[in-house]
């Protein structure tokens, strides 16, 4: 007599299981999608059943469903992998002091190239604050976390700090155009703190420097 679907399923699985079949044995993701097939073969097997008429609205909540876990389990790996690390503010350039950014940055401008005018206005600001020793020369150091640091010895312009820092970001890794205006805010903060005398008393950030 031959066996019924359950009994040669078990007899399948204890035969499966068997050590001379470790490299068979299906994934639990194959096994998983294997017992939905089997399920949904089930809801066709008896036209009669009375489940039967709402089969397809189940198929499709449960499609959708999976598709949602896919979009939750996947997207953010997939996103991390394309994820790349934010380079140095000054990039792989060798040493160029402050003077040299805003002459550049002046060029850039008077040939309205905002954006680089820009980012080598910013990095003057950055490297200004290096050399008057208000934060100390650190390779790798981002955009933002220079506009952190000083925004924690310039309480008064830290809001202005993150904005050109901000502008900084996007024109230069964002591919996002800039303005005469962006310029200008940053050229602002540049002669803002020139002005200024560091609050080192603050709340601190990592990365001052001890001023000499």
């Amino acid at each position: 007599m031959s066996p019924d679907r359950n009994e040669a399923r078990r007899w399948a699985e204890e035969e499966l299981s068997k050590p001379k079949y470790p490299d068979a044995q299906p994934s639990w993701l194959e096994q998983v999608w294997q017992d939905f097939l089997d399920w949904l073969a089930s809801l066709g097997s008896d036209s009669g059943s009375p489940g039967n008429g709402i089969a397809v609205p189940v198929i499709i909540a449960l499609a959708i469903a999976l598709i949602v876990v896919a979009v939750i389990v996947v997207r953010p790996r997939l996103n991390a992998r394309r994820r790349k690390p934010v380079p140095d503010v000054f990039g792989d350039e060798p040493v160029v002091d402050a003077a040299v950014y805003r002459q550049r940055a002046a060029a850039a401008a008077d040939d309205g190239d905002w954006r680089a005018a820009v980012v080598e206005q910013f990095r003057a600001v950055v490297r200004s604050s290096e050399e008057r020793d208000i934060i100390e020369a650190r390779p790798g150091r981002t955009a933002d976390e220079a506009a952190a640091q000083l925004g924690g010895v310039f309480p008064i312009a830290r809001l202005r700090l993150t904005d050109a820092a901000r502008s900084f970001d996007a024109v230069l890794y964002g591919g996002m155009p800039a303005h005469r205006a962006d310029f200008e805010a940053v050229c602002a903060v540049d002669s803002e703190l020139l002005g200024m005398a560091p609050e080192f008393g603050a709340p601190a950030a990592t990365g001052f420097a001890v001023p000499r």
